[in-house]
């Protein structure tokens, strides 16, 4: 069977299990399964695949239509300009979440130092995509699962930026260390009731711990907002990405705890997404 063929069948087989994107999937699965480019499978549409090769594009096309996200297929997302490493420890980067890291850059001169903490760091994806254009920070990235700072070292070593950042496995709660210039967040900011109204392809295989904000969507990021009032310096910077319609109380708590707001940026959707802030 040659490339266009198992490209069909592989569609068909996944437009029946309705699957979205289909002929795209069909295309990185394929990829994945020996382990060539999707320009070369185009390029070279006739040639054969062999037996070990077609086992696998079954297997990885068995766990698409159980709905897994064809990031963890893949086992690799891009985010922002790089490649990173993932599994179903990490949550899967999103576009929105680019908004985080050019906030931060537009904040952070190309020769300027300074001391970053990222919370709840997942795969590592936004201090690294940072460190990668800033070059002379250094940062802190906490998680409490020690799955997923185990997916951000490899990051960060796929980057070459294991000496320049230092992952511990701790709850925000017990962080300690002080005088940060700049706090980044992505926290787990999903209510109860939304959270399970998710699609099964987030619900059923994405880390709940990194989706679920508790009944109100609050319970992670209040925390961080309460918290980084002591781990940052005067005038330091809190970067925070949040929910949908979670702006107003949101303003409302850093405003109670000696923040000052720089800026609200809407995403792609036009939904209030990251917000800037400076302690006070």
């Amino acid at each position: 069977m040659n490339y266009i063929e198992i490209l069909k069948k592989g569609e068909n087989f996944l437009k029946n299990n309705n699957v979205k994107n289909a002929r795209l999937d069909t295309e990185l699965i394929l990829s994945k399964a020996i382990n060539r480019k999707r320009e070369e499978i185009l390029l070279n549409i006739n040639k054969k695949i062999n037996n070990k090769e077609l086992i696998k594009f079954r297997t990885y096309l068995l766990r698409r239509i159980e709905k897994e996200p064809i990031a963890y297929i893949l086992g690799f997302k891009h985010f922002w300009n790089y490649k990173f490493f993932i599994n179903k420890s990490v949550l899967i980067p999103r576009p929105d979440t680019e908004l985080v890291i050019e906030e931060t850059l537009k904040l952070l001169p190309n020769n300027k130092s300074i001391k970053i903490l990222d919370i709840g760091t997942g795969s590592g994806c936004i201090v690294i995509s940072i460190l990668k254009e800033r070059p002379k920070c250094i940062a802190t990235a906490i998680d409490i699962s020690r799955k997923a700072l185990n997916v951000a070292k490899n990051n960060a070593k796929l980057h070459q930026l294991e000496n320049k950042i230092n992952f511990i496995n701790i709850d925000i709660d017990k962080y300690k260390s002080y005088n940060y210039d700049l706090i980044i967040s992505n926290p787990p900011y999903i209510n109860s009731i939304d959270y399970n109204r998710l699609d099964n392809d987030i619900k059923f295989h994405e880390p709940k711990v990194a989706l679920s904000g508790g009944f109100d969507g609050f319970r992670v990021l209040k925390k961080v907002i309460t918290k980084s009032k002591k781990l940052l310096k005067i005038k330091g910077k809190l970067i925070l990405e949040i929910g949908y319609k979670q702006k107003s109380r949101t303003l409302k708590i850093l405003i109670e705890n000696g923040f000052y707001i720089n800026k609200i940026s809407k995403d792609f959707s036009g939904i209030d997404r990251c917000i800037i802030s400076t302690k006070l």
